[in-house]
């Protein structure tokens, strides 16, 4: 029986964003993710973060600095009984790596492809929670459906957004509404 899961961006998302950020003492989740991610726990979700970590590429830190600040993630959640399933991420970027290297940046699928296999997901059962457009074309490119989190998007941003057919599912104004608009939706659609 295949699991369900909620796909996570990571920085802007769940945490606060510093830019580039590689030391763990710097983590500090939005205040309403804890809670949030807990109820999406009782609906039993895998959670799983799919991040774009191009720092090491540029230099900025390297692998086990990422998974530092992943680690101390879960040790935040953890005070709340539960973690985060599993952490992919894409070291690469396309002013230093090659393209091949670079498949799996968001919005490739490619990270949530890996996890759907490893972590036996129903992609069709799943959702993808990020604050940037390319978290909502990655979730719409694995065919889950997409919350893209209204923190600082300009009205223009999500026009553009129609235009081009890459509509999110569901907008949230914070991470709180992003998990109950998912709630909603998984006990009422599926």
């Amino acid at each position: 029986m295949s699991h369900h899961a909620v796909f996570l961006d990571r920085d802007g998302t769940i945490n606060i964003d510093p830019g580039y950020i590689g030391k763990p003492e710097l983590v500090q989740l939005f205040s309403e993710v804890p809670e949030g991610l807990k109820e999406l726990k009782k609906l039993d979700f895998k959670l799983v973060v799919i991040s774009n970590q191009s720092g090491i590429a540029r230099g900025y830190f390297k692998a086990e600095d990422v998974e530092a600040v992943n680690a101390r993630i879960n040790e935040l959640l953890k005070k709340d009984g539960f973690a985060i399933d599993a952490f992919y991420y894409c070291p690469f970027h396309p002013d230093f790596n090659s393209p091949e290297e670079c498949q799996c940046r968001k919005p490739s699928p490619k990270l949530v492809f890996i996890a759907a296999k490893e972590l036996d997901i129903d992609l069709t059962k799943s959702y993808f929670v990020g604050d940037m457009i390319t978290d909502v074309e990655c979730g719409i490119n694995a065919g889950t459906k997409t919350v893209l989190l209204n923190r600082n998007l300009t009205q223009e941003t999500i026009s553009n957004l129609n235009n081009q057919s890459k509509i999110p599912t569901f907008i949230a104004g914070d991470f709180k509404e992003a998990c109950k608009l998912i709630a909603n939706d998984f006990i009422g659609g599926y």
